[in-house]
């Protein structure tokens, strides 16, 4: 028959949970040492796929205007083929009527042409605007790529520098979460909700000057009592914190009433 657990004493659950909020905060640590520098790496990563996109974009556009050129050039090439024999026929009309249908053939002709190096004409510019905004794309592209190089080369030295700590601290209070949820599922619950919700990310604090050790408005009298006797949970009233008593803490009472 398999031996049941003793079960955790109130004061034993607070001093799990204070000693997961310290193994924690030693996690945020090395979070805030890394400080912003994931962030902007991922910012810089996105920039520059938002770049690429860009010069990709514009790449397909040089493209369709090149086929718009190559085509209307084309256009002009059969549109002056046809004026050729159109003024060679003149030479040979049996009247003025065919004479006249051959002029109007030949100035349509004519104005196909005109329409075709229009057009040519402004794809060309548009050709010319859009390689000048890849260059300087591209120049953005060469600097955020550089930048992000010097970014990964901080980021990965800090890392480097930290990562076997932290995994140690990730580790010790993955185990720490584990007796307090064995023993106080709801404890655990309610710590986490606390601590992500608080500015400074601590969950649990003990008393300090008589008062809440987080938002440091101050406890009553009999609520202190209540603390000190580890008989039960209780949280702030104000910022919703588990209170715990100095000595949980490993602070003396004149510690605790100095700091």
């Amino acid at each position: 028959m398999a031996k049941q657990e003793k079960e955790l004493t109130v004061e034993e659950r607070l001093k799990l949970l204070y000693d997961l909020q310290k193994t924690l905060s030693e996690v945020d640590r090395f979070k805030t040492e890394r400080g912003e520098l994931p962030l902007e790496v991922q910012d810089l990563e996105d920039e520059i796929e938002g770049l690429q996109t860009k010069i990709g974009n514009f790449n397909d556009e040089i493209e369709q205007l090149n086929t718009l050129i190559t085509n209307q050039k084309d256009t002009i090439d059969k549109a002056s083929e046809l004026i050729a024999k159109y003024e060679k026929d003149q030479d040979n009309v049996r009247n003025n009527r065919e004479y006249d249908y051959l002029t109007k053939e030949i100035e349509f002709q004519q104005l196909t042409v005109q329409s075709s190096e229009k057009k040519i004409d402004e794809a060309s510019h548009k050709v010319d605007a859009i390689k000048a905004q890849i260059q300087i794309f591209k120049t953005q592209l060469a600097e955020n790529e550089q930048v992000l190089t010097e970014k990964k080369g901080e980021l990965d030295t800090i890392i480097a520098e930290t990562k076997q700590e932290e995994e140690k601290q990730r580790e010790k209070a993955k185990k720490l979460e584990n007796k307090i949820n064995n023993a106080d599922p709801r404890l655990l619950n309610a710590f986490k909700r606390i601590r992500k919700n608080a500015r400074n990310g601590l969950g649990v604090v003990y008393v300090q000057r008589n008062a809440c050790g987080g938002c440091f408005n101050r406890i009553p009298a009999q609520r202190q009592m209540e603390i000190k006797m580890k008989k039960k949970i209780i949280v702030c009233e104000y910022c919703g914190r588990v209170l715990i008593d100095p000595s949980i803490a490993g602070v003396s009472d004149i510690e605790a009433q100095n700091a």
